[in-house]
């Protein structure tokens, strides 16, 4: 064909549907309504079962022994924030429509009491506020926006989206804001994009390269992966791959459930499973030490499940569920209502939303077969966050340096400190702890100018402000945390006449003291008064 005629094509579909078509289909996927529910049945199991055999390896060592049992005898799935979240995203769906938006997800959420860890906790507690989402996900309110939240619960965006990696990156995009942002999102999108491809990919690597170009290069999560990739291509192996994102990453990232090493790890773990069940979930349980091995396994058997129905699963660990979800309570949090629901029903309340989408996203269904024009996946437009972006809502007139992610309250409890935003306060910790936090600004000199701040410490930790005005340091403090609550001291620094009307001012937070254990900075009411 020649190339003008394609030009032409090409620009009739754009104007057909902009919105709803991929930007070239070069084949179609043909599924018998059956194998499509058997496909998404398996998805639901493979996610189940992986976790709970992976819950041994949770912010733990990891496995060095093949695994293939639960550690213990069950009569049904115990209720697990990795499905919990899908379960209510369903019910959304089911409630909502297949328009659903992020706002309606967040309502259904404080309905079903939905967060009970990290940045889902952090979503469920700011809806209970009154905080709408998305904001319930955006770094200016979830301190924990980075973390695994979306990523662990996307699984279903691609079992609704078959074969249509795009529209269900739109939806994890889109509904994952609801406890997450950013490169969180961004794991969301690429683990969402992964099980759509399972419909229409037999290759598990050729699923890793796709799904990953749905995300920004310039996003943490693309280039970890795309280390994952690259090194395999050279011949690297799992565990030397594993040891790389680790190295490099989770040094960035500390907490043991941030999004982006953990993703890059659930991408090694499909690439090298050959599309086998056991092998390629005791892959993600054997990546690292301290990571969160059970979502990540979750989230790569799932991907399986897509690609090859019920079959690929153990007989004998589907038959210990008993076909059955069944629970009260998800961690400290009472559900409502309780849940008791088959896993069967499950796929096939989410088959039937599938088929809604598909025809809303090109698709369509003719008689009992499902007709699906497959994406070329598009790269999704750059989001991206940066810890001194919080300054934007905090003080604009100060910047913030060297802040670091931290891991306090993500993953595994006592790692140090994290950078925040709790309203009016600003917790810092530092990426470096060599060199520590600093806060800078510049003032044009006038009058008798005075910096004041209110500063305090966690509880048992403690810091150093040391304030600079140009190279001279003016005032130097140790900074307690004695009592159970902040216990907040007013700081008072008159800045002197140095001979220039144009002065740098520079506050760092300094955790490196010999004797104490460091802990966050707390910060409000900065300002220079005259």
């Amino acid at each position: 064909m020649a190339r003008g005629h394609l030009a032409i094509l090409f620009s009739v579909a754009v104007l057909l549907s902009p919105s709803n078509l991929p930007a070239e289909s070069p084949r179609t996927v043909f599924l018998s309504r059956a194998d499509y529910q058997d496909r998404v049945h398996a998805a639901w199991l493979g996610q189940i079962i992986a976790a709970m055999i992976g819950w041994p390896f949770e912010h733990q060592v990891a496995a060095v022994r093949f695994v293939d049992q639960f550690q213990k005898t069950y009569s049904s799935a115990p209720v697990d924030d990795d499905w919990y979240y899908e379960m209510v995203a369903l019910r959304a769906f089911e409630k909502f429509g297949p328009g659903l938006t992020i706002e309606q997800l967040g309502r259904q959420w404080l309905e079903n009491r939905c967060g009970s860890w990290g940045s889902s906790e952090q979503a469920r507690l700011l809806l209970e506020r009154g905080l709408n989402a998305p904001d319930t996900g955006h770094p200016r309110f979830n301190r924990l926006w980075f973390t695994i939240g979306p990523q662990f619960s996307s699984e279903i965006y691609g079992l609704l989206s078959p074969a249509q990696p795009n529209a269900a990156g739109r939806l994890a995009r889109e509904l994952g804001h609801i406890n997450g942002y950013a490169e969180a999102v961004d794991g969301a999108v690429f683990v969402a994009a992964m099980v759509s491809l399972g419909f229409a990919e037999t290759d598990p690597r050729e699923i890793v390269r796709q799904a990953a170009r749905m995300i920004h290069p310039d996003s943490p999560c693309r280039q970890c992966i795309d280390d994952v990739i690259a090194l395999a291509d050279k011949g690297a192996g799992p565990r030397e791959i594993a040891e790389q994102v680790e190295r490099r990453w989770h040094r960035i990232y500390p907490a043991t459930n941030n999004a982006v090493a953990n993703g890059g790890l659930v991408a090694i773990a499909v690439w090298f499973g050959e599309a086998d069940f056991l092998k390629t979930i005791n892959l993600a349980y054997q990546a690292a030490d301290f990571t969160d091995a059970d979502c990540n396994a979750a989230n790569a058997a799932a991907v399986i499940g897509a690609m090859r129905g019920l079959k690929a699963l153990p007989r004998d660990l589907v038959a210990q569920l008993h076909d059955r979800i069944a629970g009260t309570k998800l961690g400290p949090v009472n559900l409502t209502p309780p849940v008791d629901e088959k896993i069967s029903e499950l796929a096939r309340r989410t088959a039937a939303i599938g088929e809604s989408l598909l025809k809303k996203n090109g698709g369509r269904v003719d008689g009992d077969r499902l007709i699906i024009p497959v994406e070329s996946v598009r790269t999704q437009p750059l989001e991206k966050f940066q810890l001194a972006d919080l300054m934007k809502f905090w003080n604009p007139d100060w910047a913030l340096d060297r802040a670091g992610f931290g891991g306090a309250g993500g993953g595994m409890a006592g790692l140090r400190g994290i950078t925040y935003l709790d309203g009016e306060v600003l917790a810092t910790y530092p990426d470096d702890e060599v060199r520590g936090v600093v806060l800078r600004r510049t003032i044009d000199r006038r009058g008798q100018p005075v910096l004041e701040a209110e500063v305090a410490a966690e509880p048992g930790r403690a810091w150093e402000l040391e304030i600079y005005v140009e190279n001279k340091m003016l005032f130097r403090k140790l900074i307690e945390g004695k009592e159970r609550e902040l216990r907040w001291e007013h700081v008072r620094v008159p800045i002197p006449d140095l001979g220039t009307d144009r002065l740098n001012l520079r506050l760092y937070q300094r955790v490196l003291i010999p004797g104490k254990l460091s802990g966050n900075a707390y910060w409000k009411h900065l300002h220079i008064s005259e």
